[in-house]
């Protein structure tokens, strides 16, 4: 058994790029940034803090929830699972890591516009197709 599980509490760096594929099929990509705090050690030594930038990919109305309400800055809980692509450019092998979006939930205040949006579930992992290609930092 194995398990392909993620999940981050984080913000927007970005506001979504959203595009329409294939049969209307809306997918949105955007960067996530987490921050581990600093601390100093018991011997003085201080370590800071850490930023990590994650490359989020949502699909079908999970796209187009996050086109409507995600701005950069916006905080967000995300469930989904990590996957790694490659494609080749010029005869070189690129590889990116993508967390791909099963649910969100918008974190903090939520915009006027939005009265109740909860959490936004993506289809089953089998439904999704890749397509074809390829600052805040606010600590928790």
């Amino acid at each position: 058994m194995s398990v392909n599980k993620v999940i981050l509490v984080g913000n927007v760096g970005k506001d979504p790029e959203v595009r329409y594929l294939d049969k209307n099929v809306a997918v949105a990509n955007f960067t996530l940034a987490t921050t581990e705090r600093g601390f100093t050690t018991q011997s003085g030594i201080q370590v800071p803090e850490r930023t990590e930038w994650h490359n989020i990919v949502a699909w079908r109305s999970s796209a187009e929830y996050a086109e409507k309400y995600i701005r950069k800055g916006s905080q967000l809980y995300i469930e989904g699972k990590i996957q790694t692509r490659m494609w080749e450019k010029d005869g070189i092998k690129r590889y990116t890591t993508e967390i791909y979006v099963e649910s969100f939930q918008l974190l903090g205040k939520k915009p006027e516009t939005i009265e109740a949006l909860n959490t936004v579930s993506a289809p089953p992992a089998d439904a999704i197709q890749a397509p074809p290609h390829a600052e805040d930092d606010l600590p928790f």
